[in-house]
């Protein structure tokens, strides 16, 4: 089931110029989106210091999950293993395909920010999720990868947010 989801979407890979242009802008250049509404936040209130702290660190514990996952759980990448439409630029690695770390953090940086403003946090989320079709119609994941990157970018801030080393540094930014 995985493969024929990842057949269905990534099919639409090479079918309309457009489209390859905004699925390879949105995998490679969304992250510049995401740092640029913290820094606009941050800047219009001045309360929203400790946002752009809870990012940070959400952002590092989420990265490092990424990191162990990928390291003792390999899964080939779809072009690895089977014929795929694969758009430039094309990967040099032949890491893991799960978790998707474009995808993991781009929902932990979107659940950090719905904590602290809603509609950006909301904008952010669906963004998030064209990254992470993005990542299967160019033809670097899974939609599993997807999905459980998700999960983990979605679930990390919150369990970030409950430790209490990171509240009462969070507690000490005015």
């Amino acid at each position: 089931m995985n493969k024929r989801m990842f057949k269905a979407i990534n099919q639409f890979a090479g079918t309309s110029k457009l489209l390859d242009f905004l699925m390879v802008l949105i995998s490679g250049k969304a992250r510049y989106v995401y740092l640029l509404v913290v820094i606009i936040l941050c800047i219009r209130r001045h309360d929203y210091r400790k946002l752009a702290a809870y990012t940070g660190v959400s952002i590092g514990v989420t990265y490092s999950i990424c990191f162990l996952l990928k390291l003792f759980s390999f899964q080939p990448r779809p072009y690895v293993k089977h014929s795929v439409h694969l758009l430039p630029p094309f990967p040099s690695k032949k890491d893991s395909s799960f978790p998707s770390k474009h995808t993991t953090l781009a929902f932990a940086v979107s659940a950090s920010v719905f904590g602290y403003h809603r509609l950006a946090g909301s904008l952010l989320w669906l963004l998030s999720i064209l990254v992470g079709v993005s990542r299967i119609l160019t033809g670097q994941h899974y939609p599993s990868d997807i999905v459980g990157s998700a999960i983990i970018g979605n679930v990390t801030p919150y369990l970030v947010k409950q430790l209490k080393p990171i509240n009462r540094f969070l507690r000490t930014i005015d």
